[in-house]
């Protein structure tokens, strides 16, 4: 992995909406919260605008985007939202100057297409908390305190409790992935990642069972379960029944999967789809424990990732 060097106060950091759009007083309080953090703020040109769904044309997201990893001295890329839209912008960016200079990019959700992308280039990315959830959470949340270690290069612990359906075990090395129905629509694509030797960290929202079924079972049939060294779920949200019941809660059919293999998993780890959505440093060597009495994701910084 590439070393990004970590941020400072006084450093600059851009906000971009490369997918769906957003109402400004979301980015007004992300303005707040950074300005409080001791950094300087800078707004995509594009980053408020509205065209249908998305906050701007394919040309008007890919030009903030473009403008946000060519920037020639901010240290961080905030993306404000998720929603849809990032994968239809990919093609019309390039990330040459990017690759020289590399920022850190912060983001969930969809945002897991730009996490990919930086993955194959060797570069660290941050999974955390947006824009769009800021006016839900307190300034001392959980939430936003390990956003900022992650940024300002703290290290830290994110403790979590055991689950049934967890497998015990300890492994230390790098942690990838993000959200499941956007990881499972890049398999075999030129976005794809490969997982063998690390942690896959999925997430889902708002879906069926079956459907959430179905997109593990693309994991498991791109052979991206086999080799893993371990497996972290975390929120997953709203799954929904049909009207017949599926028969398996979503963890005994997440846990199905993995059952063949003997690395550890743990389920509820928070992050995902919900408030409690603690920051994980993608890209990055971290110790991944699970034992009786708990779980635990230690993330250590220092300094350069």
């Amino acid at each position: 992995m590439q070393n990004i060097p970590y941020l400072k106060k006084g450093d600059t950091i851009l906000i971009i909406t490369p997918a769906k759009s957003i109402d400004s007083t979301y980015i007004d309080k992300a303005v707040d919260l950074f300005s409080g953090w001791g950094l300087k703020v800078e707004i995509g040109k594009h980053a408020l605008g509205s065209h249908h769904y998305f906050s701007g044309t394919e040309k008007e997201r890919a030009e903030d985007l473009q403008w946000a990893l060519n920037h020639p001295t901010a240290k961080a890329i905030i993306c404000a939202r998720g929603g849809y839209g990032a994968i239809r912008i990919m093609d019309l960016v390039d990330f040459y100057t990017f690759r020289q200079d590399p920022k850190w990019l912060v983001g969930f959700s969809d945002i897991t297409i730009l996490h990919n992308k930086l993955h194959q280039l060797q570069i660290p990315s941050l999974h955390g908390t947006v824009p769009l959830q800021f006016d839900q959470l307190a300034p001392d949340s959980e939430t936003l305190k390990t956003l900022k270690k992650a940024l300002f290069g703290e290290s830290f612990d994110i403790e979590f409790l055991t689950s049934s359906s967890n497998r015990d075990g300890e492994v230390t090395t790098q942690i990838v992935g993000g959200n499941l129905a956007i990881l499972e629509s890049l398999t075999g694509t030129d976005l794809d990642i490969n997982t063998d030797g690390k942690i896959l960290f999925i997430e889902e929202v708002s879906e069926y069972a079956y459907k959430l079924d179905r997109m593990m079972w693309a994991l498991g049939k791109s052979g991206k379960l086999k080799n893993l060294a371990g497996l972290i779920v975390g929120g997953l949200t709203d799954i929904k029944e049909c009207q017949e019941t599926f028969g398996l809660t979503p963890e005994e059919l997440i846990a199905n999967f993995a059952k063949d293999y003997a690395y550890p998993i743990a389920f509820n780890f928070p992050a995902g789809h919900q408030l409690d959505n603690r920051a994980i440093v993608l890209g990055k060597s971290c110790t991944f424990t699970v034992t009786e009495n708990g779980c635990s994701l230690k993330q250590i910084q220092n300094g350069l990732a």
